[in-house]
């Protein structure tokens, strides 16, 4: 039994380690971002974890409960029960817009412009919406206050997280970002070449795709080439 105990332990660990994963230098320490499924992620800073929009389709196996929970929409490939249920224990602090916080029992509600301190992380709810892409004529996908994209600050580190949008002007204004999280799939957010020209616009030192499934990622390698902007490339679909 000792050792069917030791070797389920091992291959939970072995399995927490094929995600992909970067760390990030910031003033208090390493921030580490660790790549599940879509835009299903976890960050891990100062002892502290946070998940966003856990999604049943990654492979949580090994990987430890959530401090913090951020969900930034109602689309059942962000706001996941089952998968935030994985996530959650009885302490953790779950941050959501309102409409996904009614579906989520305990949630803390914050709307775009909203600032909170979750530990030692500085979060700042932003917009993320669709400007022209919807499901027919006169709708969008995604409504403008209706969800949030996350700017997260550790450390002096800012990390930002677009949400599913595309490249609107609140995106375009942003200043001093370290890294970003970009969103690039049709019809539901961007095509490459439209999430490279906001990544030129508000120029962050690194650009992550992601939530990026059917996309030929080269496309924004090769437009933001020569910009300064570093692009870093994850396999979120392994």
């Amino acid at each position: 039994m000792r050792f069917a105990t030791l070797f389920f332990l091992g291959a939970a660990a072995l399995l927490a380690q094929t995600h992909p994963t970067l760390e990030f230098a910031t003033k208090a320490g390493p921030l580490k971002l660790t790549a599940i499924r879509h835009a299903s992620f976890m960050l891990q800073a100062g002892k502290q974890v946070i998940h966003v929009d856990p999604w049943s389709q990654g492979n949580f196996a090994g990987l430890p409960a959530a401090d913090f929970i951020l969900i930034t929409h109602t689309h059942a490939d962000h706001l996941d029960l089952k998968a935030l249920a994985l996530v959650r224990r009885d302490s953790t602090v779950v941050v959501a817009p309102a409409a996904a916080a009614a579906q989520i029992p305990g949630a803390r509600i914050m709307k775009n412009g909203d600032k909170l301190q979750l530990g030692p992380f500085d979060i700042e709810a932003l917009p993320m919406y669709n400007v022209k892409r919807g499901p027919s004529a006169g709708q969008v996908f995604h409504e403008k206050g209706r969800g949030n994209g996350y700017l997260l600050t550790y450390g002096g580190f800012r990390f930002y997280i677009a949400g599913d949008t595309e490249g609107i002007p609140e995106m375009r204004a942003l200043k001093n970002i370290h890294a970003a999280l970009i969103p690039m799939n049709l019809p539901y957010t961007m095509p490459p070449e439209e999430a490279a020209e906001a990544v030129k616009a508000f120029h962050p030192k690194v650009a992550i795709p992601y939530h990026y499934r059917g996309s030929d990622l080269s496309v924004f390698e090769k437009a933001l080439a020569g910009s300064g902007v570093e692009v870093k490339l994850l396999d979120w679909y392994h």
